[in-house]
């Protein structure tokens, strides 16, 4: 047996994986989906009958719900034994994001609790504040909650003006100041709480207990979705805590914001997937029962169309998101084998592939608006309407495209921390670039062209990524250190590589499950991998060519753009046909079967 190797974060870009490297969703064993199992009951016995009780926000009953899920171990999956926790891996944390997903404005306050309101002290915590605090979270005795955004400190967290005052005899902390939109305030025993220490430049961390006197929670927030989440203004007035509850170094809130932010972001895409099978799953189920002109609307084109798409875009993200989770797992194995503490280690893993993390969120995110916005139109009017499980789901979703950095933002990170790895040595862009760059100014050496399936994707592959880096690298050379300032290229570029990475993604599942499928059933997974490369090369192209269209001129500029139409060249499909055949097995199955 070959031993797996994994790329580095962001290496996907200059380097080709293999199939047996990468971890796909059939891989599940029996323990991880008994796991997935517990919290799909849950969700369907506990959340969803009281869902519209829970939108009326009644806290209460979402302190009662998140208690229980405390009871049945859902809330300390990724908590260690010695902390009272389940102690499983990141991937089957990931799985259990993936099922609680399902369950609309509940998942956010399980995903707030579970991720932000206890990994930071899991993380960063000194041993006697973990074993204080752990088991109450795993629990659920305590919940908790992120107090970081503020009315002048949203994207740019560092800029926040709540403060912290060490007391003259250096025991106690002294906060003041006004956090905003946190998820879970209104029900929360417990606070993880940025501020600067003094006239500090950087943020410090602190775990805060609801109790402290001084404390002041507000009034909940009316939203657009998520209303069965408790989301609330949280007010700091001379609340003095202990100096030991300091978390982690004094300046090192920034860091712990950041690297909580990434694993935020992956962890919002397993949600998202999650979310996207149960809304085709509602969407089906209607499509199988309404009639209109006499036949089920099921049978028509136009909804096969939409059916087919919703599958299609799930099955990419998922395979992307569990793609990175795997690689963020070997990673964290990887380094506490050479001895580092497993803390350190999942946070430093989770750093390593802050780029997939990003993609994963953007695009996971997108494909759920997507989803839900297609579920609302097959419906018709009763999509529209607030009795059904669709409505719900649009409002709901829209809210992925701001938590853990807007999308653009995320957008941003993805060519930004390239750039930034590639200028510290750890990612040979250069080369590659220069490569691409001499090979637009030779003849075009279209090879032979090759009958076998997986071969011809993987070159299509390889012509993406000589797509972005032959616009990045070029960009770079026109506008050298002001190039952070051209957003519009920045975000040009992030959207191809996205495509590129969730093209790769689904074509090594598809590619992976061929090991063990027969040809009829491994027929559409090649469907979802032709229609997704069909329609990824036009959008590559659109955005490379929009990008060149900025800043190339001259020569330059018709050899780029001949460059592009070279490295977005697609076989044509017949989209519609194959669209039609997933639709058709998903509505011969009533759910998505994928």
């Amino acid at each position: 047996m070959s031993e797996k190797k994994s790329l580095n974060g962001g290496e996907f870009l200059i380097k080709e994986t293999q199939s047996q490297d990468v971890f796909i969703p059939e891989e599940f064993n029996e323990e991880q989906r008994m796991i997935a199992q517990s919290c799909k009951e849950f969700n369907e016995t506990q959340v969803l009958p009281q869902i519209e009780q829970l939108e009326k926000h009644d806290r209460a009953l979402l302190s009662k719900l998140l208690k229980e899920a405390g009871q049945l171990g859902l809330l300390g999956i990724s908590v260690p034994e010695e902390y009272e926790g389940f102690g499983q891996n990141f991937v089957t944390s990931m799985l259990t994001v993936e099922e609680m997903g399902k369950g609309f404005s509940f998942a956010v306050a399980y995903s707030a609790h579970t991720g932000i309101g206890t990994l930071p002290i899991l993380y960063y915590g000194t041993e006697d504040q973990k074993k204080k605090y752990l088991p109450l979270l795993a629990s659920g005795e305590f919940i908790g909650a992120y107090c970081l955004t503020e009315a002048e400190a949203g994207s740019d967290p560092n800029s926040g003006k709540t403060k912290a005052i060490l007391s003259e005899d250096g025991t106690t902390y002294t906060l003041n100041g006004v956090k905003i939109w946190i998820t879970n305030g209104g029900i929360a025993d417990l606070f993880i709480v940025f501020a600067k220490i003094g006239d500090d430049k950087n943020l410090s961390a602190f775990i805060v207990e609801a109790s402290t006197p001084g404390i002041t929670i507000g009034a909940e927030e009316e939203k657009m979705g998520i209303k069965g989440s408790s989301t609330v203004q949280v007010y700091f007035d001379n609340a003095v805590i202990p100096a030991d509850n300091l978390l982690g170094e004094r300046n090192g809130g920034f860091k712990i914001a950041l690297n909580i932010l990434n694993l935020g972001r992956i962890k919002l895409s397993g949600a998202a997937v999650g979310a996207c099978k149960s809304t085709i799953d509602h969407a089906l189920h209607y499509a199988n029962e309404r009639k209109q002109f006499g036949t089920f609307i099921s049978t028509f084109g136009a909804i096969k169309w939409k059916l087919g798409e919703m599958a299609i875009r799930t099955f990419s993200s998922e395979s992307l998101t569990y793609r990175a989770s795997q690689n963020i797992e070997d990673a964290i194995q990887h380094l506490m084998e050479q001895g580092m503490d497993k803390g350190k280690a999942t946070v430093e893993g989770i750093r390593q592939y802050a780029i997939e993390a990003s993609i994963a969120k953007v695009f996971g995110s997108e494909v759920l608006d997507y989803v839900t916005d297609e579920a609302v139109q097959i419906y018709g009017g009763m999509g529209y309407s607030a009795e059904t499980v669709v409505e719900r789901a649009y409002r709901d979703s829209r809210i992925n495209r701001i938590f853990e950095g807007t999308n653009e933002i995320n957008r941003m990170v993805i060519v930004g921390e390239l750039l930034k790895r590639a200028m510290k040595g750890e990612l040979d862009l250069l080369s590659p670039a220069k490569a691409v760059a001499a090979e637009l100014m030779s003849i075009p050496d279209f090879g032979s062209v090759t009958s076998d399936y997986f071969e011809a994707k993987r070159k299509m592959v390889v012509n993406f990524k000589k797509a972005i880096l032959m616009v990045a690298g070029a960009a770079i050379q026109k506008y050298m250190d002001k190039f952070a300032d051209e957003q519009e290229i920045l975000i040009a570029l992030a959207d191809m590589i996205m495509y590129t990475y969730a093209a790769e993604s689904s074509l090594l599942r598809t590619e992976k499950l061929s090991k063990t499928l027969s040809d009829d059933k491994l027929s559409l997974f090649k469907d979802m991998t032709d229609v997704l490369f069909y329609d990824f090369a036009g959008r590559i192209n659109k955005s490379g060519v929009d990008a060149v269209n900025a800043f190339a001129s001259g020569d330059e500029h018709q050899g780029m753009l001949m460059g592009m139409k070279r490295f977005t060249k697609s076989a044509n499909v017949n989209s519609i046909a194959a669209r039609r055949r997933i639709a058709d097995f998903m509505i011969d199955k009533n759910q998505y079967a994928f």
